[in-house]
Parts: structure tokens; sequence; C-alpha cells
């Protein structure tokens, strides 16, 4: 496993195992427990994708020592509109059954967010939350938090892959010393309609997957794949063993379109 280090020290695996759409009950339990098993040490999840207690179940079984697991939460939009940051906190983490989180993300731009943000802030402070972070945050989100003369963010977690890649604004977060997770890195299973995928995966000898992710790590992405299938979830984290050539990166560079498979946060409504 490869690492990068947060603005403040913390270490965050590289590749991650994201839940999103995970049933709490049916999948997340073996899901996580199986993730655990094969070697990842983070686990990525949300108040708002109602498995937290899945995840706990799964962390439990596994057997892998909590302090060993970089453990991720998000405060959800209504809880950052009625300014309600706190105590959303604390409930993840009953429902997770920890007693802190290795980073805690604000999850859209909503009304609220710099009340919101301050509030994190003040749990960074107080040594409740080893990292806080945002998600989905533009640029003029980003400054509105600066603006007010709060601590910049140590994340900024966005959709961002191949097809989308931002790399002007990632540009802009590096500078500003924030380090950017890709939500939807596999583009939602849309990368195996691409053919380059398919022909570097001959080239490589891996899974086309492997490509997309080795694309993201070779990025600097902090890369947050989803699967419950136990092949699959294996496959994605076997990505650091190989290295795509400059000029296979740049093929995949030509890919982009700016087209996003989620929302714009500047068009959302929930």
């Amino acid at each position: 496993m490869d690492f990068i280090t947060l603005s403040n020290g913390l270490k965050i695996p590289q590749i991650g195992f994201g839940v999103w759409r995970v049933d709490n009950d049916t999948e997340a339990p073996a899901a996580v427990a199986e993730a655990l098993r094969v070697g990842y040490r983070h686990i990525d999840t949300a108040a708002v994708y109602k498995n937290e207690e899945g995840v706990a179940k799964g962390i439990a079984t596994s057997g892998v020592p909590r302090a060993d697991i970089f453990l991720t939460s998000k405060i959800w939009n209504d809880d950052i509109r009625s300014g309600r940051t706190k105590e959303a906190y604390q409930e993840s983490l009953n429902r997770l059954n920890t007693d802190y989180l290795d980073l805690c993300l604000l999850h859209w731009p909503v009304d609220g967010i710099v009340e919101a943000w301050h509030a994190l802030v003040e749990l960074y402070e107080e040594g409740k939350v080893k990292a806080i972070g945002v998600s989905n945050f533009k640029q003029h989100h980003l400054e509105q938090l600066k603006n007010a003369g709060l601590m910049t963010p140590m994340v900024n977690q966005i959709e961002l892959h191949p097809q989308l890649p931002q790399k002007e604004f990632v540009a802009y977060l590096k500078n500003e010393g924030i380090h950017v997770e890709a939500w939807s890195p596999l583009m939602q299973g849309k990368f195996m309609d691409i053919e380059l995928f398919h022909d570097l995966a001959n080239k490589y000898s891996k899974a086309p997957s492997q490509i997309v992710l080795r694309w993201h790590l070779q990025s600097g992405h902090i890369a947050l794949p989803k699967s419950v299938t136990p092949s699959r979830i294996q496959e994605n984290l076997n990505v650091f063993d190989f290295e795509l050539s400059t000029e296979d990166i740049a093929a995949i560079d030509t890919i982009a379109s700016n087209v996003r498979i989620g929302p714009d946060p500047d068009e959302i409504d929930f």
C-alpha cells in the first residue's frame, strides 16, 4: 500500500474501500470484512449511505485493530443546513461503534457550510477527529471558508476519473495543500466501454479496472473503488506492482470529456 501524507502529517492509504450503495444488513458486514482481510486499511462511508452499522460489524468481525484502520464518514446535508454538525458527528461515531474518526468530511456544499466547517474545526482542535475535509466543493466554495478565516480543509473528495480529470482544479487544490480523493474512480463501471483500457490491460497483463486505478495513483489521487464481489475487492487493491508508462498516461488523458456521471455540486437539490 502507498500512502499520502496530509497537511497535518497524518498518513492516509492511497486506495480506500468505498461503500456507497452497499446494503447495511446484507452486504456491508461481509464486504468490509473481506476488504480488510485482503489488505485494505482505509474504509470510506457516510451517514447518508445508511450502512455505518454494517461497516462497524465488518470491522469487528475482521479482527483488524481499529487503530490500524483509516475510517472516514461524512456530515449529511440536512445536518449541515440545520447546524447539527457536532451532533451528527457523534451519531456517526455511535453507529460506527468507535470514539473517533480518522477523517470527517462535509458531504456537499449546501447552505450552512461556513458554520458547519467551523464546528468541524472545533472538533479537530479538541482532538475528537484526526483530520477534516470537504466533499464535492468547488473553488468558490473553498474560498467561502478561506474568506471566513477558517482552517484549510485537508481533503476534498470529488468526482474524478479519466473522463473528468479536473486537472486545473486539482492543480489549485495542490497549491492550497488540499489532497484529492476520487469518488467513482472507475466511472461507475463505464471504463469497460473504453477500448483503450482493454488494450492497456492486455499490454500490462492486468485487468482494465487496475489500469484505471493505476492512472489515479500515478496522478497523485486517493482512490475509493467500491465492490461487493470478493474477487473484484482484491483485484482493485492489486495495483502496486506495476507502473504505467508516461506515454500510456498521456493516452488515458486524451479520454477527458469533462462530462460528469454524478451531479454538479452547483446544481444539487438534495
